[in-house]
């Protein structure tokens, strides 16, 4: 079986192939296939799989190892996949502090993936997502994407437009959400021990836990009115235990963003620096010190595998940190990532297995439209990728019905997407109107004044952005 890991010099693969090489979920890999534009990225992400592959074998975590090569050539690294993990990062942290800066410059939250920010990380990302869905189309058509390339909503839907049903949008956050519930309740929601039934709904990085149902009763309201429960979600520390009972929900974490905007933006403009700033740097001194790792003045020696792992905790546990007033609880950090979420994925497609997962998936089964009655969510289109609660096995990724969308909630959804889809038109066609259109409509900014300044920003701060728009 061959995996091809496309954005492979990317920080946080190494944890991808530990996951693969101790097969965690018994499955087994032959060959994965590292792809990255950036050689020197992908030599060092490299060597700290090749150090972790040695310390795998050395603990007795793996009996074997999988061939990995690596490439700069997108086609040889896709021919004959069975599986594509798409993590691409376009333009890297750098070109993500612009697009925090140009939104914080006119008053508007800058995040990777919530608010214009947001935007301007798909506009320059989804001309590459097509390109690699054309590819995998052509030279592995029996292939299954798993994208966890941000903004991973819109992304996934943009490729699923080329390869239909056979892509599948992966995010961790909601299943932290759910194992937390889970730990407190001390049931596993995820397998549905005890007959557990959970309701999540809403679309990447904006979604709601309604219920939670454990041997036919639902115990979700009296969780929320529990205040020692309250404090032991981060979610509900982030957003406040008020709020979260007065909704009847657990939101996923990124909602801080959209409830909190002014206390974000106070936060990240009087931090030192943006969260991209932070892991430019940080990214930046790892993988030169990365590139130079031997011998110290003191004799010490430190490889590229220990230079590594001693910068992904700092990494983890500063991870959302405008949102907090303390560091992240290990609890919090422990527990898995969006890896092992697409290993379980790929591993109940192989094996045929079944899994429940929540994922980023279509509101109707690819290949035309679809009656309201028929959709996961009816009053959004056929086409729209949501996130929801899904099974998988050997005939793929089936999406569990969720009850109504309340209106609140399918507003901010629907107004969120329409933002996004101008954006992917844009993308697709070239259009500045279109671009124009999605940032104005955007629910964190809802101006056109402002959407013509934040077009007019990106432009001159993304090289790939005005050639893709006629600027350059």
């Amino acid at each position: 079986m061959k995996l091809a890991i496309l954005g492979g010099g990317g920080f946080r693969v190494p944890l991808v192939y530990e996951a693969v090489a101790t097969a965690a979920t018994g499955l087994t890999v032959d060959e994965i296939a590292l792809h990255d534009v950036d050689p020197g990225r992908l030599g060092t992400i490299s060597a700290v799989i090749e150090g972790l592959g040695e310390r795998l074998l050395a603990e007795g975590r793996a009996s074997s190892l999988p061939r990995v090569r690596s490439t700069t050539a997108l086609r040889e690294a896709v021919t004959g996949a069975d599986f594509v993990f798409s993590a691409v990062r376009v333009g890297g942290a750098e070109a993500r502090t612009v697009d925090e800066r140009v939104a914080l410059g006119l008053g508007l939250l800058g995040q990777e993936t919530i608010g214009p920010g947001g935007l301007a990380y798909a506009l320059r990302t989804l001309p590459v997502a097509l390109e690699i869905a054309a590819a995998v189309a052509e030279l592995a058509p029996r292939a299954w994407v798993i994208n966890f390339t941000n903004p991973a909503g819109i992304v996934t839907e943009a490729m699923r437009g080329v390869l239909g049903d056979r892509v599948v949008g992966i995010c961790d956050t909601p299943i932290g959400l759910v194992r937390r519930v889970g730990r407190l309740l001390g049931v596993d929601l995820v397998a549905g021990e005890r007959g557990a039934e959970v309701d999540y709904v809403g679309l990447n990085h904006l979604g709601w836990l309604r219920s939670v149902r454990i041997d036919g009763v639902e115990r979700l309201p009296g969780l929320l009115a529990d205040d020692a429960a309250l404090e032991q979600i981060e979610e509900a520390r982030l957003i406040g235990k008020d709020w979260v009972r007065a909704d009847g929900a657990l939101p996923n974490e990124y909602l801080f963003y959209y409830l909190h905007t002014t206390a974000a933006i106070e936060r990240i403009t009087g931090a030192a620096t943006t969260r991209g700033e932070f892991l430019a740097k940080q990214q930046g001194d790892f993988y030169l010190a990365a590139g130079t790792a031997g011998a110290s003045a003191d004799g010490c020696c430190t490889s590229p595998l220990d230079l590594w792992r001693s910068t992904l905790h700092e990494r983890e546990a500063t991870y959302m940190a405008e949102s907090r007033d303390e560091e992240r609880r290990e609890e919090d950090i422990a527990g898995g990532g969006y890896q092992e979420v697409a290993l379980r994925l790929m591993t109940a497609i192989a094996t045929g297995r079944e899994e429940r997962m929540i994922l980023d998936v279509g509101n109707a089964p690819a290949g035309g439209e679809t009656p309201p009655a028929g959709r996961i969510v009816p009053e959004l289109p056929s086409d729209a990728v949501i996130e929801v609660l899904c099974r998988v096995d050997g005939a793929g990724v089936h999406p569990l019905p969720v009850a109504p969308v309340e209106l609140g909630r399918l507003g901010l959804m629907s107004s969120l997407r329409a933002s996004e889809r101008a954006i992917l038109e844009a993308a697709r066609t070239g259009s500045r109107e279109a671009a124009w259109q999605g940032f104005s409509t955007h629910p964190l900014v809802s101006s056109p004044e402002l959407g013509r300044a934040l077009l007019e920003g990106y432009t001159a701060g993304h090289p790939r952005i005005a050639a893709l728009l006629g600027a350059g």
